[in-house]
């Protein structure tokens, strides 16, 4: 906003970007102000839709609340506030969100004097808010840890302004490390289904259902799982080394057939074991057994090949062992009784050396 051309609307609808310099990877999510003059004192769909969205996704929500609202009973984000606890009940469980108070343009009186006003007025709110029967006495600590901090200022204060904004951003640094704002966050949905989540979430709330977050968790890891499986099996059927393994079987027996088998098998599910491992770990389960039969009923032809392969090179030994021990001075049932004995645990060592899995 430039303060010389006016007041008006900064942010229209949502934008997310890509913090730059900060780590672990985070994603800002700049929300259309509540009380602008665009929309109007009536339009207050948009501004439910969001809160619960920025709630449904975010591990952290930055309120920014002007310094001389602190104690006031119509103050301008006390709407937010309630619509925020508000939408947070339709959560089918808590998410321990932070809410980060940014108390701006912050004068003389002391943060410590400020803090405890504050939350004595999101006390209250909460209270007041209607919860449902199971939820009735439910503490506002449980859905959420509720951070405050001040900055002064940026027309009168600039320079410190900016240091305390620098400052702030250092808390972010390292945010889900235990310990850090974010640190004891439930249900994070893993970087590579934020998308698809973010995206269904927002599509549910626009069709005014609830959101049902645990629900949602197992659904998007049914979509990634089943995903990154196929991406798995489509990675195997196009694997050189099971290529060879496999035409080779086919003009006879391969040494050390079982163990490439193993170690091709091994590594497709182990890439999808890193892949899957922070989705539902009952769907991520069932996702892998899944994937698991398909391979191995895929290499299932090569492993019977290998099998023939073994039992006739036993039959084979075993025929021109007997025919040498009834030439010799042993009898027939002695003969039989010892070649059956020493082939059939050749055949047995032959085969735990082709097994797979």
């Amino acid at each position: 906003m430039d303060a010389f051309m006016g007041r008006s609307q900064t942010t229209k609808g949502i934008w997310i970007a890509k913090c730059a310099g900060l780590e672990p990877c985070t994603l800002v999510m700049d929300l259309e102000g509540t009380d602008g003059r665009e929309r109007g004192e009536d339009d207050t769909a948009f501004e439910k839709q969001s809160a619960l969205f920025a709630l449904a996704v975010s591990d952290i929500v930055l309120i920014n609340m002007w310094c001389h609202d602190i104690g006031r009973e119509q103050a301008a984000n006390k709407p937010l506030l309630k619509t925020v606890f508000q939408v947070m009940m339709r959560l089918f469980s808590p998410r321990k969100t932070t809410l980060m108070f940014v108390i701006r343009d912050k004068t003389r009186t002391p943060l410590e004097h400020l803090e405890p006003v504050l939350r004595e007025d999101i006390q209250k709110i909460w209270d007041s808010v209607p919860k449902p029967e199971a939820q009735m006495e439910t503490s506002l600590s449980e859905f959420f840890n509720v951070e405050v901090v001040a900055l002064s200022s940026y027309e009168g204060k600039e320079e410190l302004f900016k240091e305390q904004v620098a400052n702030l951003r250092q808390r972010f640094f390292h945010s889900i490390a235990p310990g850090g704002i974010a640190g004891d966050r439930r249900g994070a949905v893993p970087a590579s289904g934020f998308s698809f989540s973010a995206q269904h979430i927002w599509k549910v709330i626009k069709e005014n259902k609830d959101l049902d977050l645990p629900a949602h968790k197992v659904m998007v890891a049914t979509v990634r799982c089943e995903e990154i499986a196929s991406e798995k099996y489509t990675s195997f059927t196009s694997n050189e080394n099971w290529h060879s393994l496999e035409e080779a079987v086919k003009s006879g027996p391969v040494a050390g057939f079982g163990k490439k088998l193993n170690s091709i098998l091994y590594t497709s599910l182990s890439e999808y074991d890193a892949e899957a491992t922070y989705f539902d770990e009952g769907v991520r389960s069932a996702k892998r057994k899944h994937l698991e039969e398909k391979l191995l009923q895929l290499v299932q032809p090569a492993y019977q090949s290998m099998l023939g392969h073994l039992r006739i090179e036993t039959l084979e030994n075993f025929k021109e062992a007997f025919d040498k021990a009834l030439k010799g001075d042993e009898g027939f049932s002695v003969a039989a009784r010892k070649c059956i004995e020493t082939y059939m645990a050749s055949f047995d060592a032959g085969y735990a050396g082709i097994e797979s899995f």
